[in-house]
């Protein structure tokens, strides 16, 4: 098995009950769009999770260990429909329409680890 690298950020939506509906809706096997989930396997990362309590959102996203961030997120933006994903989910977040999903998630820092 290779090394992988985590990535952990966080967003926040609307506190809008609605809204926070329409946004695990939309994030549902059965609603999610299939060029968004492509186009996250196409720039190379293997995993991503996104966790939630009340309105605070925590996504974990693992990756090969050379996976350069800043060159997948720019990758990521150019793949289909991903536009018109990040503005379709703003009006949940919060966040510009225009906005790119790097610039919407914060990144967090660990601040422990369980060695072995």
């Amino acid at each position: 098995m290779s090394k992988t690298k985590r990535y952990v950020q966080t967003l926040d939506l609307r506190d809008d009950p609605e809204m926070i509906r329409e946004y695990r809706k939309w994030h549902s096997e059965e609603y999610h769009w299939k060029e968004i989930v492509d186009g996250i396997r196409a720039v190379g990362i293997l995993e991503m999770e996104i966790y939630i309590l009340g309105t605070r959102l925590v996504m974990i996203v693992e990756t090969p260990e050379d996976f350069d961030w800043q060159e997948g997120m720019r990758r990521l933006a150019q793949q289909p429909r991903q536009a018109e994903w990040e503005a379709f989910v703003s009006k949940m977040q919060g966040c510009s329409p225009d906005a790119s999903s790097d610039e919407k998630w914060q990144m967090m820092e660990r601040m422990f680890h369980l060695y072995h």
